[in-house]
């Protein structure tokens, strides 16, 4: 798997310095990120191939508790850019709408594998969930909450890099259909243009030291509350 800090850019040919050593930085965090991820025990089912339909369908199960919040804070922290942040607060509102149908799509696999909609709709977040959401609700309604770009360099990470491979793997393993995996896969490709934009945001010259700083750290703490809430199922 390809990590984050293969894609620094070189300041040879004018990259911002700063964005350079943030995607550095961040690249740091996501390997951190991948060391908890390999002591999740379903992921460590999956990998083993003893993972079990159960297993995946509490995995969207409690995914979804905290997918339905997803597209909610990012607009929550577009409402609180200034004008003076009027490219972030573009970015923000643009990326609320593309996230906002995700649940459904999650939605939609559980169904397929013979889970109740409502069921899903009633449930709670694990305790790792409310953690993360609580965090994440909070830092966007603080003025100009730039550092949430370290939130989305997780989340989205994930998606662009991992899902597709998990479904892969579930695939391989369960014997599943396209259509029960749909969520997963979908967000390599959605995610995928996602790292893209943001990456350009972070090497484009906007963001000072002391604003990298709170991206790295959001970064780290939103990586070990995500892991979190797959360690937390049904908890």
């Amino acid at each position: 798997m390809t990590s984050a800090t293969s894609t620094v850019p070189s300041t040879a040919d004018g990259t911002d310095p700063t964005g350079a050593s943030l995607l550095e930085r961040l690249g740091e965090v996501w390997l951190e990120l991948e060391d908890h991820l390999a002591k999740v025990p379903v992921l460590q089912r999956l990998d083993d191939g003893t993972v079990t339909l159960e297993d995946y369908m509490r995995l969207l199960f409690n995914l979804r508790q905290q997918v339905i919040d997803g597209s909610l804070w990012i607009a929550r922290a577009a409402s609180s850019f200034d004008i003076d942040h009027f490219e972030l607060r573009a970015a923000a509102i643009k990326h609320a709408e593309e996230e906002h149908r995700d649940h459904f799509l999650l939605e939609a696999d559980y169904v397929a594998l013979g889970g109740s909609r409502q069921e899903l709709r009633d449930g709670r977040k694990n305790v790792g969930s409310e953690a993360l959401s609580g965090y994440l609700f909070t830092y966007a309604s603080k003025p100009n909450p730039a550092g949430l770009l370290g939130a989305m360099f997780v989340i989205e990470g994930l998606g662009a890099r991992r899902a597709a491979q998990w479904a892969a793997r579930f695939q391989e393993v369960l014997g599943l259909a396209d259509n029960q995996v749909h969520f997963m896969t979908y967000h390599q490709e959605a995610d995928g243009a996602h790292t893209g934009d943001m990456e350009a945001i972070l090497t484009s010259g906007l963001i000072d030291d002391a604003t990298a700083d709170e991206i790295v750290r959001c970064a780290q703490v939103v990586a070990r509350l995500y892991a979190l809430q797959l360690e937390e199922l049904d908890r």
